[in-house]
């Protein structure tokens, strides 16, 4: 019974936001955020009716639509993603891809942090960047909210 492992489930508090840049060496972002919200697709159906059979019904798979992610109350120590945005009023096709990564809870605090999932998003144009309200007893450079359009979402568990 000593031996036997517990498997604790993972937690929504544990994650990180990584966005990269095609053609930029670097990620764009390394901020932490308090919440992120908006990793969903949807699928749309098509219903079509048989002639002369009222009980039933066929359903078809449609294209799939995905969400905006939706990133609030971040902080961060540098102004790329400020730069990112500018680069897109002059170059519409800059698109990032971004992964949001979610840690497993491990109970060890002196172990590293293990990677149990990751959302990975493709084609990511950022849609709204707000600033917080300025306030002098706050340090660091802070993002109120970011929003990211997609045009794809994978998860990956390995």
């Amino acid at each position: 019974m000593a031996d036997e492992k517990v498997n604790y489930p993972f937690m929504a508090f544990n994650f990180a936001v990584e966005i990269k840049v095609e053609g930029m060496e670097m990620q764009i972002c390394d901020a932490a955020f308090a919440e992120c919200d908006g990793l969903e697709m949807t699928m749309d159906v098509k219903t079509i009716r048989e002639g002369g059979n009222n009980g039933k019904q066929i359903r078809l798979t449609g294209p799939m639509n995905y969400s905006s992610l939706t990133l609030k109350r971040g902080m961060t120590e540098t102004f790329d993603l400020w730069k990112w945005i500018e680069l897109m009023q002059t170059n519409p096709e800059t698109r990032a891809n971004a992964e949001v990564v979610i840690f497993t809870n491990d109970k060890n605090s002196d172990a590293k942090k293990k990677v149990k999932a990751k959302f990975m998003l493709s084609g990511c144009i950022p849609v709204k960047l707000k600033a917080p309200s300025l306030n002098a007893k706050d340090g660091g450079v802070a993002i109120e909210e970011l929003q990211l359009a997609y045009e794809s979402l994978e998860l990956n568990t390995e």
